[in-house]
């Protein structure tokens, strides 16, 4: 952020000429062109410019203590707006180091958290993966069991489905030898 000021012009005010309060540069020059077509001249001109001048002197003078008394305040104003603008400007500084203190708090923190988290998960998953290979290779041995006790049933019906088969080829021997 730039800090930005402000800057008051310097205005000189000595060429320009002061009014009069209530008299317009218009009416001035009518009164002087009457003056001359009366014939007063020149010479009335000067009379007038001296008695000006004498009274102008101290109209001037509270004139320019007026203005470098208002000079003197828009300066101070200026300052005191500049200074506060300061003031701003390292406030909002300061806030700004503060709230990136904070947020990397709480980021280490949340960071820290989703590790304990992660930590307890994998506790967890580690945990089911066991009971599961407990369980796979527990179905494994009952497959194989099973697969013997398949055989051995299968044996045994061949055994059994053997012996009928010649039981009744002998029964059928004797029947027929009885016949005969």
């Amino acid at each position: 952020m730039e800090r930005q000021g402000v800057d008051m012009p310097q205005v000189e005010c000595k060429d320009q000429e002061p009014q009069l309060l209530g008299e317009s540069q218009e009416q001035q020059q009518g009164e002087e062109s009457r003056e001359e077509e009366a014939g007063r001249g020149p010479a009335s001109a000067n009379r007038q410019l001296m008695m000006l001048e004498g009274k102008s002197g101290p109209y001037f003078s509270s004139l320019d203590s007026s203005i470098n008394i208002l000079k003197k305040r828009a300066q101070e104003l200026i300052e005191n707006i500049n200074e506060s603008r300061q003031k701003d400007h390292a406030l909002m500084t300061n806030f700004r180091d503060s709230l990136r203190i904070k947020v990397s708090d709480l980021t280490e923190k949340l960071e820290e958290r989703m590790y304990q988290i992660y930590n307890h998960h994998n506790k967890i998953i580690q945990e089911k993966l066991q009971e599961f290979t407990q369980k796979m290779a527990k179905i494994s041995h009952l497959e194989t069991e099973l697969k013997e006790v398949c055989h051995t049933v299968e044996t045994v019906y061949r055994d059994l489905c053997g012996q009928p088969e010649a039981t009744t080829l002998e029964e059928e021997q004797t029947h027929k030898d009885s016949e005969c």
